[in-house]
């Protein structure tokens, strides 16, 4: 029941365009005591199918601007064959507190935000 509900909100959260891996990996680490990079890849996986569908939802939405998705992709499919070489060599202990220092700075950044230009729309076409 714990995967069903953590698969429920993460899919949520990612729908929304904020990143269901946000929640689905510590989530998985924490509570389903599953090793980190085991998470990590459980969560690439299952974000293949709720990408998708989101996707699909957005872009009928116009909510998506295309000239600014490619060079994004493009990059990130770089970044992310470095970071998938790079967590091969990492160990599981190193990986946790890097993702928990992650989070902390864009979760402080998020309160930064909020509190300080809470009407202001950044990315305007």
């Amino acid at each position: 029941m714990l995967l069903v509900i953590l698969g429920f909100i993460s899919g949520i959260i990612g729908g929304m365009g904020m990143g269901g891996g946000t929640i689905l990996i510590p989530a998985l680490i924490l509570f389903a005591n599953i090793d980190p990079k085991i998470a990590q890849s459980i969560n690439l996986l299952s974000s293949i199918p709720m990408t998708i569908f989101a996707l699909i939802i957005h872009i009928k939405n116009k909510n998506v601007i295309f000239k600014l998705v490619i060079p994004i992709a493009l990059f990130g499919i770089l970044g992310a064959i470095c970071g998938s070489f790079l967590a091969t060599y990492l160990s599981s202990e190193i990986l946790r507190k890097v993702f928990g220092v992650f989070l902390l700075i864009i979760g402080v950044l998020e309160v930064k935000n909020g509190i300080f230009s809470p009407n202001k729309n950044k990315c305007e076409d």
